[in-house]
């Protein structure tokens, strides 16, 4: 009988693949174990097993496997079980919800190898330059990668060249599987067991006379081992004997010393190791408590709405507790890498070494490190922080998970597939393994907000900051006024900078909020008023002062200023707009002896770029940190009396119907940093129209009358969370193909859902990295079968995709767009 395995591939790929195994390899072979498989012409790709069967496939032959790459299963059945449903959900293969969970050193693929061909002699005078100097390097070395040769010829496109020499012969192309991940060994070292005896160790000292520095040695390692119970390190050594390399690799040589290795994690947290006591809540933080675990009991996800600085985290840290008191393992999902930085100290003093951390600004060997120990159920992978990857772990024994600041948008991934919102993935999640949700938030999303009101969510809140501490103090500034009365100093209202002022003669600290990046979004000549776009995208350059440079932040584009206009040769070239760079300019300016930092996309790039920022704002070496929306997300500065937010208006002016709920939560959040211990604290929001009903809102905290106005806005246009939405976006780069398929499409959809379509309608930037973009929208009734409705629309695209001149047309599919 003839054993076949069914696997999933990481391309964006419907179907499953079928492959041929051997008697003894489906006895070994069980779901969740990665193995290279052949697929195409010569491509070797890692694939994950997904059944075994004895059924052979009907349309093609099928190949056998390559080789098997785990000895246990890396993936679980209830992993499965949660991307079947992610990728059913969110519209998108299999596939492409594996290649996104696994860390990708987990996703070996072949890579082409350039070969010296050995059995043909080569006349030099047939070749190319460019084919000579690929030739050449052949003779220095046995094989070149793709990326080798491409920076030999100094070209990018090496294809044309490789063909060529393959047609001459004087080339062979091979398959080669890398293995990404490589553990940590660090190198420890001991006494050799010849002289662990007393009298060879006298002969050994003995011995060692006229070699000083290798008798220090010794004598060195005889004072480390009674001062520490622990092994040895090689650069520990080194130190204590303030000796060399060398003189310890003589030692090991002789026999005298031994050698080894130790295999390490590559993240290490210093500091405490989960001595403190966990803190006692206060009777409104254990009342919530009991609320929540009331709805635990019920089997509901819970909200927690608790107001900025109110406590939450105590609570979420005494739910952790409980569930690691049953032997269970907890998730706690930040929007915000930035967020892991001060929570990670906070749950290290309670839990010590039970804390793991997973995002995307770990190394991929870090990523393969956590994913082993969640998968072996380490002591120290009990309690798992992270960005929405996390959601993606090996969990076998899950109790909790806590979503915080449940509202944020980043929690939604947007390219590439699958576009899923972590906060429904995780309530799925939870679901499979019988654990606990609770999401908490200051400003919870509508659609969260929603699910308590018709009683799908429990509910618990904190209506009061801890330790009683009033909320700020919120005062809107009008703009137009201060403008007309020419009271304002660059983008700064006389008001705002008053109260900067008194805040640093009073020693405290001040955020200033921008939620744009760079210098000014606009370079335009006052003469011909030309301004520099994008070749790529349908959007103006954005001056970076600190590089001299126009960058587009869409595609990474970017140009040295010009002096002159292009267009007219004038040299009249002016701002329009603000962004973070130049607030923190003018602050300097005006506050030459407040030391000011900023903290956006370009100054947190590296591993450690969030941390550095934070950990010098709480220390209190900066005083004014100017910021985007980062700031905004649940940070914890216990000095910071004053908040600025500079345009409030480039919140609300957005073409989306959720701008009005989220420049409340971003303008509620953002305020919340202020006054967070014993002072009140004090906000100043500028606009040029103060008397905006969010703004209002935003300045009484009053959530019920926001969340009242847009339920209600909501329910008349048919928007989330009364219906479903379906964003799909179609790209192409010729404009006219795109709005003829678009039209198309449309009008099918149209055929069943009716009125329910939107579209097609570009969008505000229709066209970006040369593709342009055109947008249909369906708002799906909540009455109707969702899984159908996608069938439907499943339907129309297979369709689609048999009409021969829309076959380039790509077609995106985004469910619960927001």
């Amino acid at each position: 009988m003839q054993h076949f395995i069914n696997v999933v591939l990481p391309i964006p790929l419907e179907k499953l693949f079928t492959y041929r195994i051997s008697q003894a390899e489906a006895e070994w072979l069980t779901p969740g174990i990665r193995v290279t498989v052949p697929f195409g012409k010569s491509k070797i790709y890692t694939a994950l097993v997904y059944e075994i069967h004895t059924t052979p496939p009907e349309v093609y032959e099928a190949k056998e496997i390559h080789e098997i790459l785990d000895q246990r299963p890396i993936v679980n059945p209830i992993q499965l079980q949660h991307w079947k449903w992610i990728a059913a959900y969110y519209m998108c293969t299999l596939g492409e919800v594996f290649r996104t969970a696994l860390p990708s050193a987990f996703l070996l693929e072949s890579e082409t190898l350039v070969l010296k061909n050995q059995d043909v002699e080569v006349n030099e005078n047939d070749l190319r330059d460019d084919e000579f100097l690929v030739f050449e390097a052949l003779q220095h070395q046995s094989s070149l990668k793709a990326n080798e040769v491409a920076a030999i010829i100094d070209r990018k496109r090496v294809l044309p060249i490789l063909n060529r020499l393959l047609k001459k012969n004087v080339i062979l192309l091979k398959e080669e599987v890398y293995q990404q991940y490589r553990p940590k060994l660090v190198r420890y070292v001991r006494l050799g067991n010849e002289h662990l005896s007393e009298e060879k160790l006298e002969g050994l000292l003995a011995s060692l006379t006229r070699a000083p520095k290798q008798s220090q040695v010794v004598l060195a390692l005889f004072q480390l081992q009674a001062t520490q119970k622990a092994p040895i390190k090689v650069t520990d050594l080194e130190k204590a004997s303030n000796s060399s390399k060398a003189v310890i690799k003589a030692l090991v040589e002789k026999g005298v010393l031994e050698e080894y290795f130790i295999r390490t994690d590559r993240v290490v947290y210093e500091g405490n190791d989960g001595n403190s006591e966990i803190k006692s809540l206060n009777p409104i933080q254990k009342s919530a408590l009991d609320d929540i675990l009331q709805s635990f009991e019920e089997q509901k996800v819970s909200l927690l709405q608790g107001v900025t600085s109110s406590g939450k985290t105590e609570v979420y840290i005494k739910l952790i507790e409980q569930s690691i008191l049953s032997g269970k393992q907890a998730l706690y999902l930040l929007p915000e890498i930035a967020l892991t930085t001060q929570l990670i100290a906070r749950l290290r003093d309670y839990f010590g070494e039970k804390v793991s951390v997973y995002h995307s600004k770990y190394s991929l060997n870090e990523r393969v490190e956590v994913w082993n120990n969640v998968l072996s159920m380490e002591a120290k992978a009990q309690i798992i922080i992270g960005a929405r990857s996390a959601l993606f772990l090996p969990y076998t024994n899950l109790g909790l998970i806590i979503v915080d600041e449940e509202h944020e948008s980043s929690f939604k991934q947007f390219d590439p597939a699958p576009r899923y919102h972590a906060r429904d993935a995780a309530i799925v999640l939870g679901n499979l393994h019988g654990a606990n949700v609770l999401l908490g938030s200051a400003t919870p999303s509508i659609e969260s907000f929603y699910n308590v009101q018709t009683h799908k969510y429990g509910y618990a809140s904190i209506n009061r900051r801890f330790g009683n501490v009033l909320m700020p103090d919120i005062e809107l500034t009008d703009l137009k006024e201060q403008t007309r009365k020419r009271k304002m100093k660059g983008h700064f209202s006389e008001r705002l900078l008053e109260e900067i002022t008194e805040t640093l003669d009073a020693h405290e600290q001040i955020i200033i909020f921008q939620n744009r990046r760079g210098y000014a979004p606009i370079v335009e000549c006052t003469t011909c008023g030309h301004s520099p776009q994008c070749p790529n995208c349908d959007v103006s350059l954005t001056y970076h002062q600190y590089r001299k440079q126009l960058r587009c932040h869409y595609c990474g584009y970017h140009m040295a200023l010009q002096e002159t206009c292009q267009a007219c040769g004038s040299p009249t070239l002016d701002t329009k707009g603000f962004g973070t760079e130049q607030i923190q300019e003018e602050l300097q300016e005006l506050f030459p002896n407040a030391k000011t930092a900023r903290m956006d996309l370009d100054t947190t790039r590296g591993k450690h770029g969030y941390e550095k920022i934070i950990t010098a704002f709480e220390q209190q070496e900066i005083d004014i940190l100017v910021g985007t929306q980062m700031l905004t997300k649940g940070l914890d500065f216990r000095n910071v009396n004053l908040v600025g937010i500079m345009n409030a208006d480039s919140l609300l002016n957005f073409p989306d119907y959720r701008a009005h709920e989220r420049a409340f939560q971003l303008m509620t959040q953002v305020a919340g940093r202020a006054g967070r211990t014993k002072k009140r604290g004090k906000v100043i929001i500028q606009s040029y129209n103060p008397y905006h009903q969010i703004l209002k809102q935003v300045s009484t905290n009053d959530y019920i009358g926001m969340y009242s106005e847009q339920i209600y806005e909501r329910q008349l246009y048919k928007y989330p969370p009364v219906n479903r939405i379906i964003k799909i976006t179609f790209k192409h780069k010729n404009f006219n193909i795109l709005n003829e398929a678009t039209e198309w499409f449309a009008k099918s959809l149209r055929n069943v859902f009716g009125e329910s379509v939107l579209g097609p309608e570009y969008p505000p930037v229709a066209r970006i990295r040369n593709q342009y973009l055109k947008n249909v929208l369906i708002k799906i009734n909540r009455d109707w079968a969702i899984s159908r409705t996608k069938d439907s629309i499943k339907k129309i695209e297979r369709s689609f995709n048999a009409i021969s001149q829309y076959r380039g047309v790509r077609v995106i599919y985004n469910v619960d767009h927001i």
